[in-house]
Formats: structure tokens, C-alpha cells, sequence
């Protein structure tokens, strides 16, 4: 069997948009090329769990990460990291190349280069329209909480990967 000793860990919902929040789930052949790019080229896939399918369900609201910076999410984000962090210590320490963290760009939880914020709180009976309650969210050029925790938690064990957004990840795996 031919390992090719390299691994990318990936946002949960490159594998699985069944995860996604209605109506934003995207077709599965636009993360089709990246997959077939990675099996061709022997990159093993890690894929995270998905920590606002596990908190919140599958019937939920779209959230900000102003919205899931709280105490309970954080832990729970910490604690499914935990074992993936684990993993990777693991293949680092047997000869693997960790190509990177691939994220969503403006996702809450897995936003690499962007996250959406705002100040939304309450019923949805309270804001005028849709219009007005859209229009206290903002993209802002942060991380999304868990990929914020996530680096957090590598650089404690002075871990440095590569995280970027799925947009670029041609540029970030084809750098041989």
C-alpha cells in the first residue's frame, strides 16, 4: 500500500453538506475536485466534527459567531478537538507532512479569513423586517470559533499548520 504521508484536515461539511444550515448547503461537486485532487495525490483526509450539528441540531438557525461565543460552545469545540489534535501529534511524530486546516470561509465555527458577527438576540418578531434584523450582521476578517480554538490549541503544543479557506485551497495544496 502506497501512504503518501500527508494529511489535510478539513471543515466537516466538505464531506457531509447534509450538515449544512438550510438553505446555505452548496452541491457536493463543487468540493468534488479538492477530494479527487487529494485521493489522487495519496493526502489523507481528517475531517472535523461539525460542533454546531452536535450543540444545535440539524434544525437550526443560522448563528453568528457573536451568537456562539459563549462558554459552553467553546468547551465543546475544545473537547472535539482534543482527539484530533492527539491524531496529529501522532502522524507528525511518525514522518507525515500536515498540508493544513482547510475551513469555510464565513462560517461561524469554521470561517478561516472570515466570520460573520452582529448583534442579533431575542425573537425574530422583534426586528422590523429581515431586511433590518440582515442588517446588523457583518463579515469580519476573523477566524470562526472553533478554527480560532483550534489554532489556540497547536500553538499551546507549539504545532504551526496552514489554515485557509476552502476558496483557495488549489493554491495551498499545490505548492510542490
Amino acid at each position: 500500500m502506497n501512504r503518501g504521508r500527508k494529511i489535510l484536515i478539513i471543515s466537516h461539511c466538505i464531506l457531509n453538506q447534509n450538515s449544512v444550515v438550510l438553505p446555505y448547503g452548496r452541491e457536493m461537486k463543487d468540493f468534488q475536485e479538492m477530494v479527487k485532487y487529494c485521493m489522487e495525490n495519496n493526502i489523507g483526509l481528517v475531517q472535523l466534527p461539525c460542533p454546531e450539528l452536535r450543540q444545535l441540531g440539524l434544525k437550526r438557525w443560522g448563528h453568528l459567531k457573536t451568537q456562539l461565543d459563549y462558554s459552553g460552545y467553546r468547551n465543546q469545540c475544545k473537547n472535539i478537538l482534543y482527539p484530533i489534535i492527539e491524531e496529529l501529534e501522532d502522524y507528525k511524530a511518525n514522518s507525515y507532512e500536515v498540508l493544513g486546516v482547510c475551513g469555510i470561509k464565513g462560517s461561524p465555527t469554521c470561517g478561516v479569513s472570515l466570520t460573520c458577527v452582529g448583534d442579533w438576540q431575542g425573537e425574530v418578531n422583534t426586528y422590523k423586517s429581515i431586511e433590518d434584523a440582515q442588517s446588523k450582521v457583518k463579515m469580519v476578517e476573523e477566524k470562526g470559533i472553533l478554527m480560532e480554538i483550534f489554532q489556540e490549541l497547536l500553538e499551546e503544543k507549539r504545532v504551526k499548520i496552514n489554515f485557509f479557506d476552502f476558496d483557495n485551497w488549489r493554491e495551498n495544496l499545490d505548492r510542490d
